[in-house]
């Protein structure tokens, strides 16, 4: 199977995190990004939406989205279970997962979008305003993160799943692209971050700093 892939993306990082803890080898195909391969016609013939990941099967068929990827791989790789394995925490896993993504990764884009790298690219006229909103609502949120993680040890309560995946590359991505990184003294998020970050899939992954020196 082939993914492609762009060093330092936090949506291709998922899938390589989720393949890595199932032991799952994947052939990595770069996808030049600021080359625009990701719109090029033969790259749309594989996901209409120009964007990677896309995990192309030996057959040819091609599966886009993070998330639906590691849907795939958790179905032909079962173990270890990170999508739950009974009717509630798999709902469970499903709402914290859709948490990080909505309300945490949301933000990060937006100051992401109306930084300086991508104003730098030339693709939009950024919204400084925009910006000062989602960096102050990125550190409210790392607040409540510490709060939850005063009484739980993962994401989505006592071991690790995809939601700690999510949670993890999106703060890596924060910290060293967008330049937004938890508080000092916010100890629950960094005992999970030091906790979840040592795992071997996810040093073997990380391409940028981590969120905590």
């Amino acid at each position: 199977m082939k993914l492609y892939d762009y060093s330092g993306a936090p949506n291709p990082r998922r899938v390589k995190i989720f393949a890595a803890e199932k032991g799952i080898d994947l052939e990595l195909v770069h996808c030049d990004l600021t080359k625009r391969e990701h719109k090029a016609p033969d790259f749309l013939r594989k996901n209409p939406s120009g964007k990677i990941p896309v995990l192309e099967l030996d057959d040819g068929r091609c599966i886009p989205e993070s998330v639906a990827i590691c849907r795939y791989l958790e179905v032909i790789e079962p173990e270890p279970n990170l999508f739950g394995r009974d009717a509630f925490e798999q709902g469970h896993i499903e709402a914290r997962n859709r948490q990080m993504e909505f309300e945490f990764w949301r933000e990060i884009s937006i100051s992401w979008i109306n930084g300086p790298i991508v104003a730098a690219m030339g693709l939009i006229e950024p919204i400084p305003e925009a910006k000062a909103q989602s960096d102050e609502r990125t550190h409210q949120y790392f607040d409540r993160l510490d709060k939850e993680f005063a009484d739980q040890e993962f994401v989505a309560g006592e071991r690790f799943t995809i939601a700690d995946i999510t949670l993890l590359t999106g703060v890596d991505f924060a910290a060293s692209l967008v330049g937004l990184k938890p508080a000092e003294g916010l100890d629950n998020l960094a005992r999970w971050y030091k906790q979840v970050s040592s795992r071997p899939s996810c040093q073997s992954t990380n391409s940028a700093p981590g969120a905590r020196s």
